[in-house]
């Protein structure tokens, strides 16, 4: 079964972020759920033609977690965002913030901050299904740094591709502009 690539034209046009870096930042996403369906297939051909403990078959396995959590993590990004509400004070994800952090402001700190650190990546809110506990994440790269076992809630992209179009190196006023549309229905949908 092949992964297709999901649309998310409905989040163009929310303020902050331009069509065309929208619309550039969908075909990079599209370019990883071809490029997973390519690995896989590749996969699949070498282990039927017995070529499974090869140099190259190691090399694509480890390609696939690259491609894969580049199609995934985009689609949480894409999916987070959209929303023109702020965090209702009332909602059980506010209340867990609140509960792990101290109040809903030391979180958004803590998350800014960890966004705006030098470096490329993701920041992510992460669940700690064996706790319950709430926690913000640095990944460096889509296929490293993942906490086992933890529930993505918010991801936020920090690769260059996300806001240079439409920012340059001023990364805080991208973080501003993504603290203003997160779709908070869909965040909290996640929590465990």
């Amino acid at each position: 079964m092949a992964y297709t690539a999901k649309d998310y034209s409905n989040i163009v046009g929310m303020e902050g972020f331009s069509e065309t870096l929208l619309k550039n930042h969908f075909t990079l996403y599209q370019g990883y759920v071809t490029n997973t369906n390519k690995v896989l297939d590749s996969l699949a051909q070498m282990v039927k033609d017995d070529k499974a403990g090869t140099p190259e078959f190691a090399e694509l396995k480890r390609r696939l977690g690259w491609e894969f959590n580049g199609m995934r993590l985009h689609e949480y990004y894409f999916e987070n965002l959209g929303g023109k509400t702020p965090l209702d004070k009332a909602s059980r994800l506010s209340k867990k913030l609140v509960e792990d952090f101290g109040s809903n402001e030391v979180w958004e700190k803590d998350f800014r901050a960890t966004g705006a650190m030098r470096g490329i990546g993701w920041v992510a809110l992460y669940q700690d299904p064996a706790t319950g506990r709430l926690i913000n994440f640095w990944i460096n790269e889509h296929d490293v740094a993942h906490p086992a076992g933890c529930t993505l809630l918010l991801i936020m992209d920090v690769f260059e591709h996300a806001f240079m179009l439409d920012y340059g190196l001023k990364k805080a006023d991208y973080i501003a502009a993504f603290f203003k549309n997160i779709n908070w229905a869909a965040v909290e949908g996640r929590l465990k």
